[in-house]
């Protein structure tokens, strides 16, 4: 297959998975995609080969660009990876992939790029009010997974924008009621700082049940975070469901704090998978009473419109889009 300039390969880089897809960049700025195809890393001794083995599947020819999402640091010359051996020299990637120009961006930052270029339909609204989100000044994008992914985006009266990553999911957990105490004072008992990343991403959900049950006294077994979350969202625990409701709270809160103080007052997105899961529960949870309880900026608070984003590929799409602000595209 011919590929033409305005086309490049995507790349979304986890600890077990490696999504590849083909992006276009249409000459108004828009971006489409083909279809993903999911790799599983531990099936590839390098990112190479596995690049090698997704260019057999395109049918041996691919475009001459890349950009490419990893979920980790990508400063410095080598690019390791937590959960995979993969290694990544940005110094070789022309030379190793056979491209002529690449983009390496972090996971997270490839989603508020994702934020930045995604069309008004790719967002529901979650609270404050139901209004696009600003066309200019800045925006806070965060998003719990494994862990919390923090970001924050600057839209230009030009129509540029600029995208900053953060470590915003290491901020101190600030408890508010009797519940967050506990929840705090169990996890105290493991870590000596308690950042607001063990309270709000996925597998926190083990902690706030385990909390919730013991202020209750109900005994309960060590299991993983997958069950309560999956009881918690379809009725069958009222313990789950408590834990997943608190989850939200928690979320609401912590938004809220990231929009003081990057100063996203044009808008705030949650941005993941585990957001769009729990979309429902956000809606009907206290989510949104606790983003606005920042007590004398309570009516600052209201003023902000808060979107979920619902991209089914935020990570592919956000990379297409990285490129395209790096390269003039």
């Amino acid at each position: 297959m011919n590929y033409t300039a305005n086309q490049l390969v995507s790349v979304d880089i986890g600890g077990t998975h490696a999504r590849f897809v083909i992006a276009t960049i249409e000459d108004d700025g828009s971006i489409t995609l083909d279809e993903p195809i999911t790799l599983h890393t531990e099936d590839h001794a390098s990112f190479q080969t596995a690049w090698q083995d997704y260019r057999e599947q395109k049918g041996g020819a691919l475009p001459d660009a890349v950009s490419m999402a990893i979920a980790g640091p990508v400063g410095g010359d080598v690019i390791r990876f937590t959960n995979n051996p993969w290694i990544i020299r940005p110094a070789l990637v022309q030379e190793k992939l056979g491209v002529e120009r690449y983009t390496i961006v972090n996971d997270f930052e490839a989603v508020a790029h994702a934020v930045a270029r995604a069309s008004e339909d790719q967002f529901i609204h979650l609270t404050g009010p139901d209004k696009p989100l600003a066309p200019t000044g800045r925006l806070s994008v965060l998003g719990p997974g494994t862990g919390l992914g923090v970001a924050h985006l600057y839209r230009e009266p030009d129509g540029t924008y600029r995208v900053s990553a953060t470590e915003g999911g290491h901020i101190d957990f600030a408890p508010l009621d009797q519940i967050d105490d506990a929840i705090l004072a169990r996890l105290r008992k493991r870590h000596t700082r308690v950042s607001v990343e063990r309270v709000v991403a996925g597998p926190a959900i083990s902690d706030i049940y385990q909390t919730l049950a013991a202020m209750e006294g109900k005994p309960t077994s060590d299991e993983d975070d997958i069950a309560i979350w999956t009881r918690g969202q379809d009725g069958s625990d009222s313990l789950a469901a408590a834990a997943v409701d608190r989850f939200c709270m928690s979320l609401g809160s912590v938004a809220g704090d990231i929009a003081l103080a990057q100063g996203g007052f044009g808008g705030v997105v949650i941005a993941g998978g585990l957001g769009y899961r729990i979309r429902e529960t956000l809606l009907s949870s206290g989510f949104a009473e606790r983003f606005k309880a920042k007590g004398r900026f309570q009516e600052l608070m209201a003023s902000i419109p808060v979107k979920l984003i619902i991209h089914p590929q935020p990570g592919l799409f956000g990379a297409a889009a990285a490129f395209a602000s790096e390269h003039g595209s």
